[in-house]
């Protein structure tokens, strides 16, 4: 593993982003930042029987555009966390593993978590805990200046271009009998469907 990297904050986050935290011993979630719209910060995308599919959480920035990371909250005006579970289910009721993770995922997702960075690090404590990664997370205090350098990867995952540096081999997918291999879908497309192979499918998504 290398060491310390610091990373952006990620709803359900993608396999590229999971195989990035993997290489690392600890980890720096970035929370001082201010709250940037449009990224995996509040969204994940699954596949379903029609395709990927976006799901999106509905934020409250109690300090408008300057609302830090760690500061934003999670609108409950409309009932999204059981339309995002239900949408889950969907997809992946028939993969091979659903039965052995629902319980733990569909918890965490119902519970009336209040701000964001919370729902967050409680869905990715479950990841790790269940693909047996045993990388530790810890939130930022202050914030640090963007450097491009190695081990920064607040930009490097975006919803907008496919991540640099990984080559996702093809995997079993709950509708492969009806359209193409979709890489770099939320984790959870992982571990629903190769469950304890997921770490080792992630150890070899980074290119030598």
């Amino acid at each position: 593993m290398e060491g310390r990297a610091l990373f952006s904050t990620a709803y359900l986050p993608p396999v590229a982003y999971m195989a990035a935290m993997a290489a690392n011993d600890v980890v720096d979630i970035e929370v001082c930042e201010t709250y940037a719209k449009q990224t995996y910060r509040n969204r994940c995308t699954i596949l379903t029987a029609n395709g990927p599919l976006d799901l999106t959480i509905p934020i409250v920035r109690p300090h408008g555009n300057h609302t830090a990371t760690g500061e934003a909250g999670i609108s409950y005006a409309e009932p999204w966390n059981v339309r995002h579970w239900r949408a889950i289910e969907s997809a992946y009721g028939a993969s091979p593993y659903f039965l052995y993770y629902r319980d733990g995922l569909e918890k965490i997702l119902l519970t009336r978590h209040e701000r964001l960075i919370d729902l967050n690090q409680a869905l990715l404590a479950y990841l790790l805990k269940k693909m047996k990664i045993a990388t530790l997370t810890e939130l930022t205090t202050d914030f640090e200046p963007l450097t491009g350098l190695a081990g920064d990867y607040r930009q490097a995952f975006s919803p907008k271009q496919p991540p640099q540096g990984m080559a996702f081999k093809i995997y079993p997918q709950v509708f492969q009998h009806k359209m193409p291999f979709y890489a770099n879908m939320s984790a959870i497309d992982l571990l629903f469907n190769l469950g304890p192979e997921s770490k080792k499918y992630l150890e070899t998504s980074l290119k030598a």
